[in-house]
């Protein structure tokens, strides 16, 4: 039987080019800043984003399946963990702040493959919505504290924006996909098996 080629490969190529373009002006703007994050209370791993595409859950998945299968199994405990603590808290309606499973000892085990909330989170920036007035966001508490008094920096998200949205309606279209992706990092690892189909 002849395998089903994988219609995913070359917008993971695409994905890769852009999340370089991404860390590339990150660092551009973190070196103008003097910013270098190292933890902190604040952190952003705490956060609970559901800011992800199809396209990224393709890739965090390629990677998760690369890790040593002892490695998965523990974060996959680590998801189920996250997930059961956070359903209660919804349940119970309170605010909650987790740790993100793919975080250990400061670290993300899937640094390579984080998506573009992760990578792009922390600076101050701007973002140019059609058809609305541009924004601009001031960056986390200890982004403030190590940029305090620096000149301002223009670091404008919206190309990687409509990058990333293009990227992932053109993969919707070659792989039938209709629905949004609404899910957290603990979510989409709950979801992974072993091989990526």
């Amino acid at each position: 039987m002849t395998p089903t080629p994988d219609i995913t490969a070359p917008f993971i190529e695409r994905l890769k080019t852009l999340y370089a373009d991404m860390d590339a002006a990150y660092r551009t703007a973190a070196d103008h800043y003097g910013f270098h994050c190292r933890g902190c209370v604040d952190n952003c791993c705490l956060t609970r984003f559901f800011h992800h595409t199809h396209l990224e859950y393709r890739y965090l998945r390629e990677g998760f399946c690369a890790l040593p299968g002892a490695l998965r199994a523990e974060i996959r405990a680590r998801a189920r963990r996250v997930r059961q603590e956070t359903a209660v808290a919804e349940k119970e309606g309170t605010a909650i702040r987790i740790m993100c499973p793919l975080n250990e000892r400061e670290r993300c085990r899937l640094y390579d493959y984080r998506p573009m909330i992760c990578r792009l989170h922390g600076i101050a920036h701007e973002v140019h919505p059609p058809g609305r007035p541009a924004f601009r966001s001031p960056g986390c508490a200890a982004f403030s504290l190590q940029a305090a008094g620096r000149d301002d920096f223009r670091f404008d998200r919206t190309p990687f924006y409509r990058a990333m949205a293009m990227l992932e309606n053109e993969l919707k279209r070659a792989a039938g996909i209709t629905a949004k992706l609404k899910m957290t990092v603990a979510d989409m690892i709950a979801t992974f098996e072993d091989r990526p189909s």
